[in-house]
């Protein structure tokens, strides 16, 4: 029995992560990454200040990430996906837009 499960485990993660892994399947894993690292950078930072904060490299692993990832499930057609990281690139771009407006005004100072 254990056996038996171990091998349908095995062939189903063969499947997912050999026979199916293309230039598509690695774009996303990269995306994935980009994505991940937004929440890297955000913990670093609010560790290094003792409060939560929100880095402006949040904003552009977010970015990246996001667009990315649109990308990917723009070819792989999920309606679920692309809707989620359409807004959610929306939401980036207009964040780096605030950062941004902020940085300038804080050299103007």
């Amino acid at each position: 029995m254990l056996i038996d499960l171990a091998d349908i485990v095995g062939g189903y993660l063969h499947d997912v992560f050999v026979t199916q892994l293309d230039w598509w399947v690695l774009l996303g894993f990269v995306a994935q990454i980009l994505f991940t690292m937004r929440f890297v950078v955000q913990w670093v930072a609010s560790e290094r200040a003792g409060r939560s904060v929100i880095p402006f490299a949040f904003w552009t692993f977010s970015l990246g990430g996001g667009t990315l990832l649109l990308i990917y499930a723009l070819y792989r057609r999920d309606p679920v996906f692309i809707a989620g990281q359409a807004l959610s690139t929306f939401i980036y771009i207009r964040n780096l837009q605030f950062a941004l407006r902020e940085r300038r005004a804080q050299k103007g100072l």
